[in-house]
């Protein structure tokens, strides 16, 4: 652990990683809040894995692969919603296809990819200690933007997650909100692919407000703890994957499960324990 904070304190590859974490603390303890409530899960995945498509055409032609991953979110979760509102039927054909055509095509785009000198097992499952100081002012931004927006429409969203004929009824814009909270999502997914990759995305998006839930009564409070226990799991998993050289994402994500699985032993005990004394 002192190895760990003698490197933080000199490396700048460091620093970026702890900013990194704390920046995607903040993201996934707000959106992911609004995506265990509203059970947006499944949504998430497909945005998510779709993402390596644009990855990976961005790559090929030179460009940032995170914007690629911007556009390419932007663009699924509104398919994804609009099938979702409108043809809830195919919801799960939609985002299937989605999910596997994106992630075939940002394959073949990075395999042509002159050269091909990008490990693409970093975009799949992160790489927070290889994260560039531009890509650190990107997702700032990108935090900043969904913090002031969930901020600017929080009644909407609330009303949007727990009660659409009540939010129609009063003139909100059903199919505009949801659209609109879909795309923050998919924005909070492209600030944790830095973090864990896109194939823990959903973890690292969902445990920390599960764990949450367990102890909070308001919508607020649940985003506000779950932002605070994400930043104990980012961090944590980076002090403990550094000295064994583990991969800092599986380990943060491990950390989340973890502690997940205990707090929901811990309830379930707690509970059948009140039950007996009444």
């Amino acid at each position: 652990m002192i190895e760990f904070f003698d490197v933080l304190k000199n490396q700048a590859f460091m620093q970026n990683a702890v900013i990194i974490g704390l920046l995607a603390s903040v993201a996934c303890g707000v959106m992911g809040t609004y995506v265990v409530v509203r059970r947006l899960v499944f949504i998430s995945g497909g945005i998510s894995h779709t993402v390596l498509g644009g990855m990976g055409i961005a790559y090929y032609y030179g460009g940032n692969p995170i914007h690629g991953a911007v556009v390419t979110a932007l663009v699924a979760a509104i398919v994804i919603g609009f099938v979702s509102l409108r043809y809830h039927e195919y919801e799960d054909t939609i985002i299937g296809a989605l999910w596997a055509v994106g992630m075939a095509v940002g394959i073949l785009f990075i395999y042509k990819t002159p050269g091909y000198n990008v490990d693409l097992m970093s975009y799949l499952f992160g790489n927070i200690l290889m994260v560039e100081r531009q890509n650190v002012y990107l997702l700032i931004y990108l935090d900043a933007l969904i913090i002031l927006l969930v901020v600017l429409f929080y009644k909407r969203f609330l009303a949007v997650c727990f009660d659409e004929e009540y939010t129609e009824l009063q003139g909100i814009g059903v199919v505009s909100t949801y659209l609109l909270l879909l795309c923050l999502i998919a924005l909070t997914v492209v600030i944790l692919i830095q973090v864990v990759g896109i194939i823990l995305v959903i973890a690292l998006l969902t445990l920390p407000a599960a764990t949450a839930r367990y102890y909070t009564h308001t919508l607020g409070q649940m985003m506000i703890l779950a932002s605070i226990l994400g930043a104990l799991f980012t961090t944590s998993g980076l002090v403990v994957s550094y000295e064994p050289n583990l991969p800092a994402g599986a380990t943060i994500i491990v950390i989340a499960g973890l502690a997940y699985l205990l707090t929901t032993i811990l309830k379930g005990l707690a509970m059948r324990f009140s039950g007996r004394r009444h």
